[in-house]
């Protein structure tokens, strides 16, 4: 089979959708697609479940973990974002480089703390 390259501007559907707009420029696509997410839990040792560009997460302590990224993003400025489904858990997201960033779950009192389902993600431009 071979590879080849298809190049466009504007995806458009056949019409088939009714009451949203039918075309979106793939700039639009590239630029609001997350360059990195991971799900995991953070109980005893971190374990990772899935992820996207992703080459390993790090036990920090308690609630507490660095992911690293497997192809870097263009500078620091892009955002992270943390969140947890436990109950009292308040996920967020450290200082980050290029290529890691940084989650953490805390309870109601603010001390860092495992959870059973921290999600991360990342946007902003790939290197």
């Amino acid at each position: 089979m071979a590879n080849g390259t298809i190049a466009f501007d504007t995806l458009s559907t056949s019409g088939q959708i009714s009451g949203t707009a039918k075309s979106i420029d793939t700039d639009f696509l590239l630029n609001g697609s997350a360059k990195s997410w991971i799900t995991f839990t953070s109980a005893a040792t971190f374990v990772e479940r899935d992820s996207f560009n992703v080459s390993s997460l790090a036990d920090g302590d308690a609630g507490f973990g660095t992911a690293t990224m497997t192809s870097a993003m263009s500078n620091i400025y892009h955002t992270v974002h943390s969140t947890s489904n436990d109950n009292n858990a308040h996920a967020g997201s450290g200082s980050h480089t290029t290529t890691n960033y940084q989650l953490f779950s805390k309870n109601s009192s603010h001390a860092l703390t495992d959870a059973t389902s921290q999600y991360g993600t990342v946007h902003g431009d790939l290197a």
